[in-house]
């Protein structure tokens, strides 16, 4: 899980105003966090393979919520993942 304070930054620099907290582009950016984790996690624990799946999941949910921001506004999309630098 994300320290509460790494959490609050990753929601200040990815909200589109001042209350928001579940956007696309916060969720992305969340869960971009949390797999990054999960693979230095992985790096040590070769045969953690129930966390793997728990990985894998978070993976499959950051691509929906990507084709979704993709589908209704490219601009943010092209936003977000330069930012996160997910994409080459």
């Amino acid at each position: 899980m994300l320290a509460t304070q790494k959490k609050a930054d990753l929601i200040e620099r990815f909200r589109t105003h001042e209350t928001d907290t579940g956007s696309p582009e916060v969720q992305i950016a969340i869960l971009s966090e949390r797999i990054g984790e999960l693979t230095e996690h992985f790096k040590t624990h070769k045969k953690d393979h129930a966390s793997r799946r728990g990985l894998l999941m978070l993976v499959s949910k950051r691509r929906r919520l990507l084709d979704y921001l993709k589908a209704h506004d490219s601009d943010r999309y092209r936003d977000v993942i330069g930012k996160l630098g997910i994409r080459k």
